[in-house]
């Protein structure tokens, strides 16, 4: 429902009757914007090369100025021949631009500018440069994860750096040429986990049925004098269902909901006293048919009270310490009442297999009730979803920099 009253036919009129003095220097319906750009070549003033075959340095930025006060600039847009375009800053008189991001070496760009004289009437100016190579070929490589398929809402994007980036401002160049769109769109954000790694997710779970897609536009990007961006492969992943498995350890069981709707309880056990299952939300990493466990890789010695060495069936893995999900016939009498594992959620075979039917890598999860320690954000799976957003947030390197300032000039699209 509107709350304002519409006052676009006002604006309209208003701007007629500011241009009826100007009419017959227009084009036939009167409008200076509707008039055919004429050439701003003596309108403005470049920074790019003047000599034939110049490369312009990518080290310096772009400018653009109008010369005179006849006229003023009134939009600019770069973009290189992948399609990546140059942010900039305009003045609020039209008097200059500057390029606020980046260039890329070795790239071959276009530069649009678009003016307007004293009466109106439009000017466009479109200009060509090549930026040199750099002269340091060491650079930084990126690659995505998962690998492309299909998983569930929960699994986070990852990025993993050849070389540590420690610098914040190095990881803002790194971070901002890191692009993922979702389909339904969402909002997200990288985290640096490591020097080499970074993490990227919305604040809540991915949609259902969504496709995201992940590029890098650091290519040929200066990162610092003897870093330069390299080659990254594109990555694209769709989501399934929405699948959420919430294990309750005070009441042994284990809900899951596809959609949000309820399709099955299973009564459980988990962790005993002294070997409670970690509080939180974690992510399905794999799915194991058969994994022989053994008590000595978690470090109970042989022999001892708590010692096992057991051949587990349907085991679908949620830490990389070895927390599962699994089939446990050995606990059957006390699954639904007791908690008597060491760690892990077991529950009866047929139990055991639908669940690991109905359940995909990237899936969610959830341990309540458990006196166990919290699940650990990182280095142990994916307990992304336990950082707070706001926490979250501060883990990009663009938290600062890229918030936008009160009457801060227009800027042109990021394409970096």
């Amino acid at each position: 429902m509107r709350t304002t009253p519409y006052t676009g036919g006002t604006v309209r009129v208003l701007l007629a009757v500011a241009l009826g003095a100007t009419v017959t220097a227009c084009d036939a319906d009167g409008n200076p914007l509707a008039a055919t750009p004429y050439d701003a070549a003596d309108q403005i003033s470049f920074s790019g090369p003047k000599e034939v075959g110049g490369k312009a340095d990518p080290d310096k930025p772009l400018e653009v100025t109008a010369d005179g006060s006849d006229g003023r600039i009134t939009d600019v847009t770069a973009v290189d021949t992948t399609g990546r375009y140059v942010s900039g800053e305009l003045a609020a008189d039209g008097s200059r631009w500057h390029s606020t991001s980046p260039l890329a070496a070795g790239t071959h760009y276009t530069v649009t500018v678009s003016t307007e004289n004293g009466s109106g009437k439009p000017g466009r100016k479109v200009l060509a440069l090549d930026t040199s190579k750099p002269a340091d070929p060491k650079r930084l490589n990126v690659t995505f994860g998962p690998q492309e398929g299909t998983y569930g809402v929960g699994r986070p994007i990852t990025a993993e750096l050849d070389q540590p980036v420690t610098d914040k401002r190095q990881r803002a160049i790194v971070e901002r040429a890191l692009k993922v769109d979702s389909v339904p769109a969402v909002e997200g954000s990288w985290y640096w986990v490591s020097d080499k790694e970074l993490h990227y997710r919305p604040q809540f779970y991915w949609p259902a049925n969504a496709t995201i897609q992940v590029r890098s536009n650091l290519e040929n990007i200066k990162i610092s004098d003897r870093l330069w961006g390299g080659a990254a492969k594109p990555l694209k992943i769709t989501t399934g269902d929405r699948v959420v498995a919430v294990t309750d350890a005070a009441k042994h069981r284990l809900t899951v909901y596809k959609n949000d709707e309820e399709i099955k309880q299973i009564p459980i056990t988990t962790g005993k006293s002294g070997f409670e299952t970690r509080n939180g939300i974690k992510v399905v990493l794999a799915k194991e048919y058969f994994v022989r466990m053994k008590s000595t890789t978690v470090g109970i010695a042989v022999g001892s009270a708590d010692s096992y060495d057991l051949p587990v069936y349907y085991a679908t893995r949620v830490t990389w310490s070895g927390e599962y999900v699994h089939a446990a016939p050995w606990s059957v009498g006390s699954q639904g009442t007791d908690n008597v594992s060491h760690g892990c959620t077991g529950m009866s075979t047929p139990n055991a297999k639908w669940f690991f039917d109905t359940i995909r890598e990237g899936d969610i999860v959830q341990v309540v009730n458990s006196a166990g320690k919290p699940m650990e954000p990182f280095d142990n799976g994916f307990g992304d979803w336990n950082v707070p957003w706001q926490k979250w947030l501060q883990g990009s390197a663009l938290t600062t920099q890229d918030t936008p300032k009160a009457n801060q000039p227009r800027l042109r699209p990021q394409g970096l």
